[in-house]
């Protein structure tokens, strides 16, 4: 899966010279968190957090009345709290390698760029959607976690027995297992019963690490 196909999209961008506070009502009023901001071709030039206005916004929180500090923040653009080295995905960019880089860069979205201009913005909320596809949350089964040897055709036989019982697999996903040698392997199921399935799989791994029924 690839970044293009998960983006969100369009971006809602701003311009470099945006005041803060307009800033700040456009995100609260969109509901986001983040602006890429893009020059007047559209081509991206850095990036601003709600973070980044809240806190150029209290940093100018002095005795001044409220007069003043209304005309102080409104002389404070988008361009001077802006981050200016933007790390950014393509459309082309696998969807594991994007969570990667903002897990590393302890980053909450990321831009993605065509030919420098942004085409979408790919952000941690996009990211736990998919992972709700990924595990099967929204759908009704049996969630099952097993230790088994790490070693061609363990899934295969997993798969086929389960196959056997009339169990239909809605996902799996591999993680690392408790021991070297191991493999930890999640699986959800429908159409089959929770004594039926733990019972095919029990001769198959080395032991059910959890299995309950999921809604």
């Amino acid at each position: 899966m690839l970044v293009g196909e998960r983006m969100s999209r369009p971006a809602i961008t701003v311009l470099p010279e945006l005041p803060v506070p307009d800033a700040l009502n456009l995100m609260h009023s969109e509901h986001i968190r983040r602006f890429p901001v893009v020059d007047k071709r559209g081509r991206l030039v850095g990036m601003v957090t709600e973070q980044d206005l809240l806190k150029a916004s209290a940093s100018n929180a002095t005795t001044l009345s409220v007069w003043e500090l209304g005309y102080l923040l409104n002389k404070i653009t988008v361009s001077q709290v802006m981050a200016k080295d933007v790390v950014t995905v393509t459309e082309d960019t696998p969807i594991e390698e994007a969570a990667r880089l903002m897990a590393d860069k302890r980053i909450s979205g990321l831009p993605v760029v065509r030919e420098q201009k942004v085409v979408g913005i790919i952000s941690e909320s996009d990211l736990f959607k998919l992972l709700l596809e990924v595990f099967g949350a929204r759908q009704p089964g049996i969630r099952v976690t097993v230790n088994a040897e790490d070693r061609p055709g363990v899934l295969l036989k997993l798969s086929q027995a389960i196959n056997n019982i009339g169990g239909n697999i809605i996902s799996v996903g591999t993680f690392l297992g408790e021991t070297t040698g191991s493999t930890n392997i999640l699986l959800k199921v429908a159409n089959v019963d929770q004594d039926a399935l733990q019972s095919v799989l029990t001769p198959l791994v080395i032991r059910i690490i959890d299995i309950r029924p999921t809604r």
